[in-house]
């Protein structure tokens, strides 16, 4: 499985994050997801990855329905928004910290939940690639199923949905906005079915809430913080700040 640029440039943050907070007192503790919630919060990705494999499963349906209207009206359409717009609610999350928006987690346990949220997503996607061997609507390659572009904009949309959700919902509006664009990006530029957009969509949500109920919190007391940001502006990137306070 080959994990994208991307992740090892959150990989690389993160363990800078760790090496500051080394010599604080910490504990761990348990995540405080009930049970009931999460399996609540499976239940949307669950029917999501169903609609999707039912759709794929369907001879000359709607999945060929929709390429060939997209075809029909759109034939030379093509943008490359969906390449960073898949990233902007990560961009987003981190800019509300640095802007000193108070966010669910400080930022070492936002961040293990970040990493730990995109590897999961890409240790399902990436084999599905691989043994699907599904083709593109482009005909172009048979890899198109599920869409990674999709699941990694709804693992990062349910990231700012568990982080700034609570503060106001249009955090998650926004985010969620954001991550139907990719996919609906994905099928208008002639790169993925529906069924792999709504697998891929549920993908992303489901990596996401296992994470966070799984997670083992470690709360930091050290009050200077050095914060290294993954960006993705011109490829991938970090950012440097330290907090003296």
């Amino acid at each position: 499985m080959q994990i994208s640029k991307e992740t090892l440039v959150v990989v690389f943050s993160v363990l800078f994050v760790w090496s500051q907070d080394v010599a604080a007192q910490d504990s761990l503790v348990r995540s405080p997801i009930g049970k009931k919630d999460f399996y609540k919060s499976l239940f949307a990705p669950t029917t999501i990855i169903g609609a999707g494999l039912l759709i794929k499963g369907s001879d000359d349906g709607l999945n060929t329905i929709i390429r060939d209207a997209r075809n029909k009206a759109l034939p030379n359409f093509h943008t490359n928004v969906d390449d960073y717009l898949q990233y902007v609610p990560i961009v987003t999350a981190y800019s509300l910290d640095v802007m000193g928006v108070k966010s669910q987690n400080d930022f070492g346990n936002q961040t293990i939940l970040l990493i730990k949220s995109e590897l999961l997503m890409e240790a399902v996607v990436y084999p599905l690639k691989k043994y699907s061997s599904v083709m593109r609507p482009d005909s172009s390659t048979h890899n198109s199923f599920p869409s990674g572009h999709t699941a990694q904009a709804f693992v990062a949309a349910t990231f700012m949905h568990k982080e700034f959700g609570k503060k106001s919902i249009w955090y998650s509006i926004g985010a969620y906005t954001c991550a139907s664009a990719v996919g609906a990006l994905r099928i208008l530029n002639n790169r993925h079915w529906l069924s792999d957009v709504l697998v891929g969509a549920g993908i992303g949500i489901a990596s996401t809430n296992i994470v966070y109920y799984t997670h083992r919190y470690k709360w930091s007391k050290k009050k200077g913080r050095t914060v290294f940001m993954p960006t993705y502006g011109n490829g991938p990137g970090l950012y440097f700040c330290y907090n003296f306070k």
